[in-house]
């Protein structure tokens, strides 16, 4: 049995992201072992191929950081020796080092270890995957380096973002008529616009006469409520990844920043509109294969500086956007007449 780990420690976007890897591992492995991190390990858990999720918090990967704990990367080594690796796939950002994990896998008794690294691994790595700096997606990153490593995307694959169905039923939530998403918050406050702005957006869409339903996490309740009104339907709260998977995918269109619900968007094929803050760049991370609008000024002084907050007074490059371009955008995507979306009142 052929018995292969692959690593992304970080949010359930960049997890998403790591799907066509996770797709090309297991066509060629017995079995598909994915360490992920707290913050993306429900995403972990939707991606087709994966056999187990192991959980663990990384200090060298986290936003918010606990201090290393000698005792958490003893028991990590233990779970991974228990399993008895053949090898492993260190996925990361182009700003990220796998060379932490790779020690980490190196004392769990790994035999091959295989990353993209810019930095020398000496005995770390036995595949160290170079890339040229020309803006490749993060999909396609992650995904060249299962095809280095010896497991290529099988011919019928399309190489897109995939999530495990059947997902579960939501229509008990969202209702029959055709809607549009609406989701207003993000993991970084510098992705998405302000709330703020949001509230323009919402009456702009129902005067279109597009139904809105407007979604969030269990800890972004207050602003899904302050965004809505009485203008739309908040599911603020109130469905898990899973869920919030199958509202997406029934939806028309996904008005969304850069955050993970825009990928989970990709992953169920339904067209995004990306309010798309240039602190990382648009070329790696904008939703991948699913056809999209990318709106937001990618030429904003905070370009590339992967700033969490917005250094810029005003967020002028999302809150911006006019309104109208948004409504435009979702015209565009849906294709589907207006009188199709009304709601009657």
């Amino acid at each position: 049995m052929t018995r292969v780990l692959l690593a992304r420690l970080d949010s359930d976007g960049d997890v998403l992201l790591a799907g066509p890897a996770a797709r090309a591992v297991a066509a060629g492995a017995d079995e598909v072992v994915l360490l992920a991190g707290p913050r993306g390990a429900a995403a972990a858990r939707l991606l087709p191929g994966v056999d187990e999720v192991l959980v663990w918090s990384c200090p060298w990967i986290e936003a918010d950081p606990v201090p290393l704990d000698p005792g958490a990367v003893e028991r990590l080594v233990g779970d991974l020796r228990e399993r008895r690796l053949d090898a492993a796939l260190v996925l990361t950002s182009f700003h990220q080092s796998p060379l932490p994990l790779a020690l980490v896998l190196r004392l769990a008794g790994v035999p091959w270890v295989g990353a993209v690294s810019e930095d020398y691994p000496g005995s770390l790595l036995d595949l160290r995957h170079r890339l040229p700096d020309t803006g490749l997606h993060e999909a396609e990153r992650m995904r060249s380096l299962a095809t280095a490593a010896g497991f290529p995307l099988p011919s019928a694959d399309d190489g897109g973002l995939a999530l495990r169905r059947p997902l579960p039923d939501t229509r008990h939530l969202t209702g029959d008529e055709p809607y549009v998403v609406v989701h207003p918050g993000a993991s970084v406050p510098a992705r998405a616009p302000s709330p703020a702005w949001f509230r323009r957006l919402v009456p702009a869409l129902r005067r279109f006469g597009v139904r809105v339903i407007v979604t969030g996490g269990p800890s972004e309740r207050s602003l899904t409520r302050s965004v809505v009104a009485s203008s739309a339907l908040d599911l603020g709260g109130r469905t898990d990844l899973a869920g919030l998977a199958d509202v997406l995918d029934r939806a028309e269109a996904v008005v969304v920043g850069n955050t993970g619900p825009a990928h989970l968007a990709a992953a169920v094929g339904t067209p995004v509109v990306s309010l798309f803050a240039p602190v990382v760049p648009a070329e790696r991370w904008r939703p991948f294969g699913v056809e999209h609008v990318l709106l937001g000024d990618q030429l904003a002084p905070c370009a590339a500086t992967r700033a969490r907050a917005c250094p810029v007074p005003g967020h002028p490059c999302l809150d911006g956007i006019d309104v109208g371009e948004v409504v435009d955008a979702v015209r565009r995507l849906t294709r589907v007449p207006a009188r199709k979306l009304q709601v009657t009142a």
